[in-house]
């Protein structure tokens, strides 16, 4: 509990931050609303369903990385502006760490519930399925995306953030594939984090049937 009080409160603070003064309000509600829509999700589930401590840092981690391109925009982003001419980059690559989690949030949260409500019992179909949800967020983002260039001028491009590159959405999806691999291949691997949670979730469903049963009577 201190633990998920700690993460509200680094997200509250750095969504101050990234509200105060960004490079314009309307890409900014467009970058960040990810992020608050997850927060309230996560927020009114914790009572049935508590994931992994792993799956809230990650997503914390998500979420400020949104705060963040919120705030500055993904092709003005300062430290990736730094690195660019650091390594000679043609483009500002920030947009590539937020597809690469993109990825690699999603994969942790779908294989998580997958596993835990034993809606899937083997573990090849957990990691195919959790990679198949993710690729097909990071599908209709790029709808998404595709929706609001047609639907605004300036706010799409400072939204889009393809910065002169015409692959940019193939990309944006390899990244994520990339991403939600890197977890998916994690998880897999990792049998104890699973198995351990998989005895948690019991624990917590004994504890609020018992609960219900002393409130009842």
């Amino acid at each position: 509990m201190k633990t998920h009080i700690l993460q509200l409160i680094i997200f509250t603070l750095v969504l101050i931050w990234s509200a105060y003064q960004p490079h314009d309000y309307p890409t900014w509600w467009l970058e960040v609303f990810p992020a608050l829509l997850g927060l309230i999700l996560l927020v009114f589930t914790y009572s049935r369903f508590r994931f992994s401590q792993l799956m809230y840092w990650v997503v914390l981690v998500h979420a400020i990385i949104l705060l963040i391109g919120g705030h500055y925009t993904y092709a003005e982003e300062p430290v990736f502006n730094y690195l660019r001419g650091v390594f000679g980059w043609s483009r500002n690559n920030y947009d590539k760490l937020g597809h690469f989690f993109q990825g690699f949030s999603p994969a942790i949260i779908a294989s998580e519930l997958l596993w835990r409500l034993q809606i899937v019992r083997y573990r090849g179909w957990v990691v195919f399925l959790s990679g198949c949800v993710c690729m097909t967020i990071s599908a209709i983002y790029e709808l998404f995306e595709w929706l609001v260039a047609t639907l605004s001028n300036q706010e799409a491009v400072t939204f889009l953030g393809a910065q002169g590159d015409v692959w940019d959405t193939q990309k944006d999806m390899l990244w994520c594939l990339i991403g939600c691999s890197t977890m998916l291949i994690y998880l897999y691997f990792s049998k104890q984090h699973l198995r351990t949670e998989t005895i948690t979730l019991k624990t917590q469903a004994v504890t609020i049937t018992s609960k219900n049963q002393i409130e009842s009577n």
